[in-house]
């Protein structure tokens, strides 16, 4: 019976122990993987041109250009992506935007949607659509905004530790939809929001430069990766200019661990409390059996001597 109990007492307080510290069963963790992110070519631009509600916008959605009427501006676009460090994953994307005006018009502020696709596969493979969010505003009329900053995966609850995630893999923006409220900033970005994985810029830089006076031409340098828009009458131009960064730094992600993980993880935690129980016990029996506490028979090992 003595037995018995030194053992309950030794294997059994050790689980309670670890159970109790807060650490026993390892509910979250995390990793590090580059991500691989795709620019869409799908693109919403709105631009205030007044402090009184004006504006001008475009799009790559056919559904909407039709509806903005005479606030459409075709700009001209130009995108390139690039693999600085040749491992395969595109890590940068430069985005620029001339976007033609009247010489009575001004901009005041910009709002721009860029979407992308975004994939991890280490642990679960994730697939989805995401997108970027940029706005600046002023109260001084600009005539170039340049802004710069990172993609980052924003979670609000834990991957799967393996199989396929893609129920955020459809369009972020519904470009076949013929109606306005599907291309509304605050539905898009409200509908966004309520999702568990998303992306964000993180860190944007913007530089709003300022001097352009009304009705006087804007002069351009143009670099071998813009694309010139000829117009009939001589239109000034907004020139936006975005880099992202999307992969050049790895992706922190949070996963639910899987059974052998969590197993794994509670054996340390249960064997280093262990090991102090055996070492005090064993000494607990071996003073109860060498100075006869208890009533003890003595029982010779191996086989009796034969006189």
């Amino acid at each position: 019976m003595f037995v018995i109990v030194v053992l309950c007492l030794t294997y059994i307080p050790p689980l309670l122990v670890a159970y109790r510290s807060q650490g026993f069963w390892i509910k979250r963790s995390t990793y590090e993987e580059q991500p691989v992110v795709r620019f869409q070519y799908q693109t919403l631009l709105v631009a205030a041109t007044s402090t009184q509600g004006d504006y001008v916008a475009w799009s790559t959605f056919p559904h909407l250009n039709n509806m903005l009427g005479d606030n459409l501006r075709i700009p001209a676009v130009s995108v390139r992506e690039e693999d600085q460090n040749q491992d395969g994953k595109l890590d940068r994307l430069t985005f620029r935007l001339e976007l033609p005006l009247q010489p009575e018009e001004q901009v005041y502020s910009v709002q721009l949607l860029l979407t992308f696709s975004y994939q991890l596969f280490r642990m679960s493979t994730v697939v989805m659509q995401s997108l970027a969010y940029v706005q600046h505003s002023s109260s001084v009329p600009g005539a170039k905004l340049f802004i710069s900053g990172d993609l980052r995966l924003q979670q609000k609850t834990p991957l799967p530790h393996r199989g396929l995630y893609n129920i955020y893999n459809m369009s972020v923006i519904d470009g076949s939809s013929p109606f306005a409220s599907a291309y509304d900033l605050d539905n898009i970005i409200g509908s966004y929001q309520e999702r568990n994985l998303t992306t964000v810029l993180s860190c944007p830089m913007p530089v709003w430069t300022v001097g352009r006076a009304a009705g006087s031409p804007f002069q351009l340098n143009v670099s071998s990766f813009k694309q010139i828009v000829t117009h009939p009458n001589p239109l000034l131009m907004f020139d936006c200019h975005y880099v992202i960064f999307f992969t050049s730094t790895l992706t922190v992600s949070t996963y639910r661990p899987g059974f052998w993980e969590t197993i794994k993880f509670a054996w340390i935690q249960y064997v280093s409390v262990l090991l102090i129980f055996l070492w005090v016990f064993e000494r607990v029996q071996r003073f109860i059996f060498q100075n006869q506490v208890l009533t003890t028979v003595p029982i010779p090992v191996g086989k009796p001597h034969l006189s």
